[in-house]
């Protein structure tokens, strides 16, 4: 618990990843612990002609649901949420969704940046940020930004990455809190579940 400086003040947790995190993503979601309470935002690029089977494959591992979230829908405890093919997706303030189709930033949509970002805005220090392998700087600007406003950032170890260039980037541009291995990611997700029983 120690090693973490774990509390139980978090709101919700966000994952981005591009190139190389599918089987990343899919060893956590299958590791979570069923009661597991605070609510995943995933953005993760994908193909955006490609809207069946994504979802479909990462539920098939998961011990949770795995949605795309509506436009405006509320964002609730203990959820898995996925940004929807070729939409950005947007935390307000209110605790809901935003899904544009806005021009590509960083050449991509859904953008990683963007749903980082929104979700520091609005969760500030009660956020916790997870950079996972990927092939292009998307994430790294929103990993600074959850650090400025005081919440918690990880980056999968690049030693580990397929593609390092996403953790790398982030990790150049701030000061990263833990830098993990996906089993360590792991383990600290299911110590921090301990603190909501």
């Amino acid at each position: 618990m120690g090693k973490y400086n774990l509390h139980n003040k978090y709101k919700a947790i966000v994952i981005g990843g591009s190139a190389g995190s599918f089987q990343g993503i899919t060893q956590i979601l299958s590791s979570l612990p069923a009661d597991f309470n605070l609510p995943i935002i995933m953005c993760l690029h994908r193909l955006k002609h490609v809207r069946n089977g994504f979802v479909e494959a990462l539920s098939i591992k998961s011990i949770k649901p795995v949605v795309e979230p509506y436009d405006k829908e509320q964002i609730k405890k203990g959820k898995v949420y996925l940004a929807p093919a070729n939409y950005h997706m947007s935390v307000e303030l209110g605790n809901n969704f935003a899904l544009s189709t806005e021009e590509m930033f960083n050449n991509s949509r859904p953008a990683i940046d963007i749903t980082l970002e929104t979700a520091a805005y609005n969760y500030r220090d009660k956020l916790i940020g997870i950079l996972l392998s990927g092939a292009n700087k998307d994430g790294a600007m929103g990993m600074k930004r959850i650090k400025d406003r005081g919440g918690l950032t990880i980056i999968q170890d690049p030693d580990e990455c397929m593609i390092d260039t996403m953790p790398v980037a982030a990790r150049n541009l701030t000061e990263i809190d833990h830098t993990l291995k996906v089993q360590e990611i792991i383990n600290f997700l299911k110590e921090l579940n301990k603190l909501y029983q």
